[in-house]
């Protein structure tokens, strides 16, 4: 057989293999990271700088303060990068009035301000702190049975928290923007992944995902893939530590049989 009509046998041959396989692999055994306990899960440690000044790092629990406030405040009003550590916080912004100091945060009025006997309420480097907190809000809001076992949404529409949503900049009105995208899944045998935007904009605003996170135009974020949202890019800033578990598969991909345990 000549070298070259070899060499395309065996190609084919492979390419055979491949697409048997495809689907299982596919469907994938993703090494997921685990899932925190429900009262830790949200929870987060800022250490760009407390442990080089000889303080604990601060813990930040996002349960806590979903309550009062949707995402968009922090994360726009704020100006709290999605990605922890990233923030140029420092008890000098704090005491101006930026950032956690805000006159709507802590400031000694809305809430506990920045002086030494409140201190160990942040920086006690326990992402556990506050536990007997929580067992008490899970029994007043909507169950699930993901991330901290509390259906956020649900809790919001239907009043059993009003966060707010705005502290100065308000949120433009008359926007309604409800367009579901289909994302088409471009291995064989994973179901398309399905976006909401009307969930997503009840808690963030449109900046918080577009540019930096997502292209505006659909199907043109480069390497938007699975392997990458894993490791904390596009759906995994939000979906590994904060929104509900990426090991909730069904959640996007909505025509799946089964999913990660």
């Amino acid at each position: 057989m000549p070298h070259k009509t070899r060499s395309v046998v065996i190609g084919l041959i492979l390419l055979g293999l491949f697409a048997i396989v495809a689907p299982r692999i596919s469907l994938g055994n993703w090494d997921l990271p685990p899932v925190a306990d429900p009262w830790e899960y949200g929870n987060l440690l800022i250490n760009r700088t407390s442990e080089k000044n000889g303080m604990k790092p601060v813990t930040f629990s996002h349960w806590i303060h979903r309550q009062r406030y949707t995402c968009r405040v922090c994360h726009f009003e704020l100006e709290f990068n999605m990605k922890v550590n990233t923030t140029e916080i420092t008890e000098k912004t704090n005491k101006a009035g930026m950032h956690c100091g805000s006159s709507s945060c802590h400031d000694g009025k809305t809430a506990f301000g920045h002086v030494k006997p409140n201190c160990v309420k942040c920086h006690n480097g326990n992402k556990a702190y506050g536990v007997e907190k929580f067992a008490e809000l899970a029994t007043q809001l909507p169950k699930a049975n993901y991330g901290n076992r509390i259906d956020w949404t649900a809790a919001k529409s239907g009043g059993f928290i009003n966060p707010q949503n705005y502290i100065s900049i308000k949120p433009a009105e008359g926007i309604s923007f409800k367009e579901n995208l289909t994302l088409n899944a471009e291995w064989s045998g994973v179901a398309d992944a399905v976006f909401p935007h009307n969930i997503h904009i009840e808690w963030l605003d449109c900046n918080n995902c577009h540019p930096d996170i997502f292209n505006i135009k659909k199907k043109t974020t480069k390497h938007f893939e699975m392997v990458r949202i894993i490791s904390g890019e596009f759906c995994g800033v939000c979906h590994l530590s904060v929104a509900f578990p990426i090991q909730r598969c069904k959640a996007c991909h909505t025509t799946m049989k089964s999913e990660k345990k």
